[in-house]
């Protein structure tokens, strides 16, 4: 795989699963699980991630840099959810883990491919 191409594959692999996460947490809190009927104020946690989104499907290094840090407190709040809510709350939980670790793979893979130091180098250094 040439390394255009990663780097597509990894622009792809990091929208697609911001995008899932955005609409998970908009989900999880009006329709699958929410705290209380009807939906819950925790669907407002839906709003930070609507802030890399613009640079993350332009392919910005700087965005996959931060976002890749903002993602750890969706993984933390799934890794808690997971172990400690009861019934079905438990099942997004675990999908938001596995979003989270896919988006942040990516991105730190992305960010660390496209650093300037690579650009200076000679090819097959």
């Amino acid at each position: 795989m040439t390394r255009s191409r990663a780097l597509r594959s990894l622009e792809l692999i990091s929208s697609i699963t911001l995008i899932g996460l955005i609409f998970l947490c908009l989900g999880w809190e009006l329709w699958f699980a929410p705290l209380r009927p009807g939906g819950s104020m925790l669907v407002l946690k839906t709003f930070p991630l609507l802030l890399p989104l613009f640079g993350i499907l332009k392919g910005r290094r700087y965005t996959y840099q931060w976002a890749s840090m903002m993602v750890l407190l969706y993984f933390a709040e799934g890794v808690v959810r997971a172990t400690s809510d009861p019934g079905i709350s438990r099942y997004p939980a675990m999908v938001e883990v596995a979003i989270t670790l896919a988006f942040f793979a990516s991105t730190v893979t992305y960010a660390r491919m496209t650093r300037p130091s690579l650009a200076t180098r000679p090819p097959g250094d």
